[in-house]
């Protein structure tokens, strides 16, 4: 898209033929054409592999970008992953949007010098549904869209995760010693 071109065209690219696998040349023009205006736009500057194109020319792929509920908007900083998602969808691939509904309820450590007051379960799902909303104005969400966006929230699966397994299971990977020692953690 370049100047003057309409800023928000239809999400839904129906660029990947369901009966043909493997690149096709419109699919890789497509593919090109992203990875030019996401250069363009300033939004890719370097991949960590040369065949990114012939990776999402072969076939649908699915991005996915997390959110953080803990107001019932987004930040002017939510505006760049949500544009790639826009751009990724348009050049038939699916977007997802992961909400984080369970990190949401636990808090936020990062960079902060105090914690952020801890959001009630229904505080939360309020901002969720609150925030949905501003991704169904960017991406398109309908049965119709062969790559329809999706949202997914964290909480729906870390809820089923109890204590005593996240501890064995996910726990036994972090070390106090090494924690005390990050600047988030010891400056509390």
């Amino acid at each position: 898209m370049r100047p003057g071109d309409d800023p928000v065209p239809s999400g839904c690219a129906r660029v990947f033929d369901a009966g043909a696998g493997g690149a096709t040349p419109e699919r890789q023009w497509r593919v090109n054409e992203l990875l030019d205006e996401l250069t363009w736009r300033g939004l890719l500057h370097q991949s960590t592999s040369e065949s990114l194109g012939d990776h999402l020319a072969a076939e649908p792929r699915r991005g996915y970008v997390g959110f953080d509920p803990t107001a019932d908007s987004l930040t002017i900083g939510n505006l760049v992953p949500i544009m790639l998602l826009a751009h990724f969808q348009r050049a038939g691939h699916h977007p997802v949007v992961v909400m984080g509904g369970g990190t949401g309820l636990i808090g936020d450590p990062s960079g902060k010098s105090a914690e952020r007051p801890l959001l009630t379960a229904g505080q939360v799902a309020q901002n969720v549904e609150a925030q949905r909303s501003i991704f169904e104005r960017v991406l398109d969400f309908s049965a119709s869209c062969d790559n329809r966006a999706e949202i997914v929230d964290n909480l729906d699966w870390l809820s089923r995760i109890g204590f005593i397994e996240l501890l064995r299971d996910v726990g036994k990977h972090f070390s106090v010693n090494v924690m005390m020692q990050k600047e988030s953690v010891s400056s509390r």
